[in-house]
């Protein structure tokens, strides 16, 4: 058999093992690797590699190589799932590098890291003085994750006291000029409502790119036309513009009348409608 062809099968082979370890070993990014994660990613790579080109070498003696070590791995993989003690010694713990705004030195020695590494990893975290860190940790893969000071953290909704409703994730309808009718059934939608809606933004499935139905049954349409402009639902602006005109009329209601019970009832409705728009306001926007 000619080399060309022993070389190509086993690089299928070899492919096809490392993409079968691949599957079983997880989905980490790079970052959240542990050492001998890593270390066992390049000795895949590598035995991969020499599995395919040295001829003169009984191949499947790579795939047990493989095996093997991709064997290994999992187990301690499975391992640690299990046993805490077991992930403090693999991966090690938590060190902490600052805490209630003091660096630590010791721990600073300790993972081999000088001063200067530790504010160019501050900065990346967009806090340029130490003075601001209120605690900082650097994790088992390596990253360091910093907790500002209270005076420091951004202010949120929470702390101005407004309430955010809560939003859900929108769905996917339609890829590629496909419709995607399992997204549709979870918003309790059909294709009757699509094409509706399609229609009122003058389009046709098939010159959608992309279409997403958000948690007020808005669809928002990118073409692949990017030259075509799609008007955008106005559904919220509707509904706000309607709650606003039937407070104004309500309004109006209880200034035209002089019957107390009914402008009494006028200014209960008012108020009610007034809080109802204060809580909708910020999904309506």
């Amino acid at each position: 058999m000619p080399d060309w062809i022993i070389v190509f099968l086993r690089s299928l082979l070899a492919i096809a093992v490392l993409f079968f370890m691949t599957k079983l070993l997880g989905k980490r990014q790079i970052s959240q690797l542990s050492l001998f994660e890593y270390i066992t990613g390049i000795t895949l790579g590598s035995i991969a590699a020499y599995i395919c080109v040295e001829i003169n070498t009984s191949w499947y003696l790579g795939v047990v190589s493989l095996v093997t070590w991709g064997g290994v791995t999992i187990g301690m993989e499975y391992l640690q799932l299990k046993s805490k003690k077991a992930r403090d010694f693999m991966d090690h713990r938590g060190t902490v590098l600052i805490q209630n705004g003091k660096i630590l030195e010791d721990n600073l020695k300790k993972i081999r890291i000088t001063s200067d590494e530790l504010l160019t990893r501050l900065r990346q975290k967009n806090m340029f003085k130490v003075a601001d860190v209120e605690f900082a940790i650097m994790e088992p893969n390596g990253e360091i994750n910093v907790f500002p000071r209270k005076e420091n953290q951004p202010l949120t909704p929470k702390d101005l006291g407004i309430r955010i409703p809560h939003e859900t994730v929108p769905q996917t309808v339609i890829m590629d000029g496909k419709i995607l009718d399992h997204s549709l059934h979870n918003l309790g939608l059909n294709r009757r409502w699509l094409h509706t809606e399609l229609k009122k933004a003058g389009v046709s499935v098939e010159n959608v790119f992309l279409g997403q139905v958000d948690d007020m049954g808005e669809l928002y349409l990118d073409l692949f036309d990017d030259t075509i402009q799609v008007p955008k639902p106005k559904t919220r602006q509707l509904l706000l513009a309607t709650l606003e005109k039937a407070l104004a009329d309500v309004k109006g209601f209880a200034l035209d009348t002089n019957n107390p019970e009914a402008k009494k009832m006028y200014r209960a409705c008012q108020n009610e409608l007034e809080q109802v728009i204060t809580k909708v306001r910020p999904r309506l926007q």
